[in-house]
């Protein structure tokens, strides 16, 4: 799988770009704010409908622009593809494949698949649990893109169900009554979609977790056996179900999570905190109250982790993301966007050795030597809104 050509239409700060791409490695080179990120993220947002740098659409759009065009030349499996993406802010997004009828933009997920470093990565260690979640989100979307109908659908109901209690909740606490009659309905909404997505994160986990172990003493340039004591790396699911989840799920080499067991348990643990909730006016229970722990030993790398081993972590997820979606039989494209100014220098040339093997690897630097030689390759300079071959 690879990206033979990209070209955007006033994306970012982008009138107009078109960029050749081939298998190997393309290093994008141009000082900050010449819009070498932006050409990468638009090859993110082909893969995933989304941007690893703003959480909404509309700043995708160049300003003064009504729309946003990004068109990519895939090459999946030995067939090639061309994706469209329209991006109106305000308005339905539209999807085109091989210049066909307009089409929902989830209808081409799957054809590109990316994984993407970034300096924004390190939020997964050291931010909230919301970043974690994501990152699981994506994940799992990468590797079956129905789920983007299932975080949709759960979404739309936990926005329902949470109006629901707060309207419920400010009428209680003001001496009215509260109107609950639908609150069932919307409780066996989110347990049946909690629970899809539940047992996709699960599962996931428990595919993922040896791979960020070895990867985390890959880069670390360790191993299991050498590896100070306490200092391999793992992971954990959390859930809001706490002691109600069912033993076993989300473990390597564990059962597999059972969709039906997990609705029930939740729908019981709505039932058992529903005072609460109403109470407090927000749902308490279902995968939007859940985390990934990340844990280095027995301690999370959260609050423990130093700067180079968070940074060791973020890249072991990333590297065990990109290893999973390989073994699905599907190698994606890897993105390397100014990660190389953020790391030391063995950290910089062990990602580089790691990685240079790759079908296609995709990477931006502000200073050509920040880039390790292992990934000497096709290069462009990036600088007064153009973007130069280099010979």
């Amino acid at each position: 799988m690879y990206v033979r050509h990209l070209q955007v239409t006033d994306f970012r700060s982008w009138p107009h770009a078109d960029l050749a791409l081939e298998p190997g490695t393309t290093v994008l080179v141009g000082s900050n704010g010449q819009g070498k990120t932006n050409l990468v993220e638009a090859i993110g947002y082909v893969a995933t409908l989304g941007s690893h740098r703003v959480a909404s659409d509309a700043p995708l759009v160049r300003d003064g622009a009504p729309r946003a065009v990004v068109r990519a030349a895939v090459v999946n499996g030995g067939r090639e593809l061309l994706v469209e993406l329209e991006i109106t802010p305000g308005k339905a997004n539209r999807a085109r494949i091989n210049r066909g009828a307009a089409g929902k933009p989830r209808d081409v997920l799957g054809i590109l698949r990316t994984v993407l470093f970034a300096p924004e990565d390190l939020a997964i260690v050291r931010g909230d649990p919301g970043e974690r979640r994501r990152f699981l989100d994506e994940l799992l979307v990468a590797r079956s893109p129905r789920y983007a109908g299932v975080r949709s659908d759960y979404e739309r109901v936990l926005k329902q169900r949470s109006a629901l209690l707060k309207s419920a909740g400010a009428a209680r606490r003001g001496g009215g009554k509260a109107d609950l009659r639908t609150l069932e309905v919307w409780d066996g909404h989110l347990a049946r979609f909690g629970a899809e997505l539940l047992a996709g994160r699960l599962d996931l986990v428990a595919a993922i977790a040896p791979h960020v172990t070895s990867s985390y003493a890959s880069v670390a340039a360790t191993d299991e056996a050498s590896a100070p004591s306490g200092r391999v790396a793992d992971l954990r699911y959390r859930s809001s179900l706490g002691a109600s989840l069912p033993e076993g799920f989300g473990e390597p080499m564990g059962k597999a999570a059972d969709v039906d067991q997990l609705e029930a348990a939740l729908l019981a643990e709505l039932e058992r905190v529903r005072p609460q909730e109403i109470e407090r006016g927000v749902s308490l229970v279902g995968p939007h109250r859940d985390d990934l722990e990340l844990l280095l030993g027995d301690l999370p790398a959260k609050g423990y982790a130093s700067h180079g081993e968070s940074w060791s972590f973020v890249l072991a997820l990333r590297l065990a993301s990109y290893h999973l979606l390989t073994e699905d039989g599907a190698e994606p494209v890897l993105i390397l966007d100014d990660v190389f100014a953020e790391l030391d220098r063995r950290r910089r040339a062990r990602l580089a050795e790691l990685v240079a093997g790759a079908e296609q690897v995709l990477v931006t630097a502000a200073v050509a030597e920040d880039v390790p030689p292992e990934l000497t390759g096709a290069r462009f300079d990036v600088r007064e809104g153009e973007v130069r071959s280099v010979p």
